[in-house]
């Protein structure tokens, strides 16, 4: 008997949540400014990532993160839909962090190289050398990149 008297309390309780809503797109601007701050401190602090690009200097991490966050945001809200529970979206605006952070650091150290190259150029180089390679194959290293590229 007591379990009947327990059971209209948490039938309420669950009709009370069945009308909240979750959902994960768009990030909150807290969200976003972690997001912005994460990328700052990838950029200018020693990583995998700078020991084969180089560190970015603080100014410079803060601006490049400003507009990769802002450029992935814009792509990501053009992929959106209404009927999406924003788990695609937030994946989509991953991609374009990590891909737009890739193509800046390796923009950079293409800057810094001899032959100066135009922050647009994206896998050019890598097809060349691979070209000119014949029938070598080419090092792990650029093997393991063509990979990360090709995502």
């Amino acid at each position: 008997m007591a379990e009947t008297e327990q059971s209209p309390p948490n039938a309420t309780t669950a009709d009370k949540y069945s009308n909240v809503s979750f959902s994960i797109w768009p990030p909150t601007d807290r969200t976003r400014e972690a997001v912005k701050n994460r990328l700052i401190e990838t950029l200018s602090s020693p990583s995998i990532l700078s020991k084969r690009y180089g560190t970015v200097s603080r100014d410079e991490a803060v601006e490049a993160a400003k507009l990769i966050e802002q450029e992935a945001f814009e792509v990501a809200e053009k992929a959106a839909s209404t009927d999406d529970d924003g788990i695609e979206i937030l994946q989509v605006y991953s991609k374009e962090i990590s891909k737009r952070m890739l193509e800046t650091v390796k923009a950079r150290s293409g800057e810094s190289a001899a032959a100066p190259e135009t922050a647009t150029e994206t896998d050019e180089p890598h097809k060349a050398e691979e070209e000119d390679a014949g029938s070598t194959a080419p090092p792990q290293s650029e093997k393991t990149e063509s990979v990360a590229d090709d995502e």
